[in-house]
């Protein structure tokens, strides 16, 4: 068991839970974020940070402390959990903000506040880092920006757990990949999606999707690469036609993808500049991503 904060307490993460009227439970009236650590260190907390109180700004939360103050919490929860390093290898890092009880959002609070910490799920990537994973489009949709902003990273996502049971009765394995209402696509249940065509690193655009910070450092990478890139409007057709494909995502930070609605992806292996790119995200975070998964992988 890990050690979690909750509205100014320590607990045992067992122990974090929030109470029925809280609107975060009743209406997913909650804005989240997920970091991860590398070798023990938090992987850019300050940008982390900045999107959660974003988001909270957006909605109209005050989680009555500071940006600073909170990621101050988030270094706490690391250093009270490190005696678990060795075993667990790294953590993945939850941070969430409810608008708290209240029939009517206008008069809810006070708000819950949490950060609890808990192992990275080594299980769900390394199986695929080095063979390449499946992507399957949902029928369910990404929401319109017009109904819910795609910047937004919030706790009303019934559309994405749907997506992930489409998805498994047709490969319990692959991940999903949602489309918006005109048949581009936009992103997965928790991550983004590239592909490579014509040496052109391509990406939809931002202007519906999370401005996911994995994606935003793939991006930084393949500038420093050299890699040229393109962020624009995508269909199904370019995704199954490119010569390679990854998700990009907190945990793995980038995983090649092979097949796409059972279609082969390229030449059915992970591609050169999939490759390329997780070998400099290992470079920069000081340890090798498909060693470290395949180490602390417990199927």
């Amino acid at each position: 068991m890990y050690t979690a904060y909750l509205n100014g307490e320590w607990i045992p993460s067992d122990d974090v839970s929030i109470g029925w009227a809280d609107r975060g439970f009743r209406f997913g009236d909650t804005v989240f974020d997920a970091a991860r650590t590398y070798n023990g260190r938090i992987f850019k907390l300050d940008r982390h940070v900045d999107r959660l109180y974003r988001s909270l700004k957006y909605v109209r939360i005050d989680p009555g402390m500071s940006e600073g103050a909170y990621a101050g919490v988030v270094e706490e929860t690391v250093e009270r959990n490190r005696d678990r390093l060795d075993e667990d290898g790294d953590f993945q890092i939850y941070m969430f903000i409810t608008r708290g009880p209240g029939r009517f959002a206008v008069d809810a609070g006070p708000p819950s506040v949490g950060v609890v910490a808990y192992q990275l799920p080594f299980w769900r990537t390394a199986p695929f880092l080095e063979a390449g994973a499946h992507g399957v489009i949902a029928r369910s949709r990404s929401y319109s920006s017009e109904m819910l902003e795609g910047k937004l990273k919030h706790q009303s996502r019934l559309n994405m757990e749907l997506a992930e049971l489409e998805v498994a009765d047709i490969d319990p394995e692959a991940f999903a990949i949602l489309l918006d209402r005109d048949g581009n696509l936009t992103e997965g249940t928790f991550n983004s999606v590239f592909m490579v065509s014509g040496g052109v690193l391509r990406t939809p655009k931002d202007d519906s999707i999370l401005q996911s910070i994995s994606r935003e450092t793939v991006l930084e990478l393949a500038a420093q690469l050299g890699i040229p890139t393109s962020e624009e409007p995508l269909q199904p057709y370019d995704l199954y036609t490119a010569d390679e494909a990854f998700f990009t995502f907190t945990g793995p930070g980038v995983l090649p993808m092979t097949k796409a609605d059972h279609r082969q992806v390229g030449d059915g292996k992970p591609g050169p500049i999939a490759k390329q790119l997780l070998a400099a995200w290992s470079e920069m975070v000081g340890l090798d991503v498909i060693d470290q998964a395949n180490r602390y992988w417990k199927p």
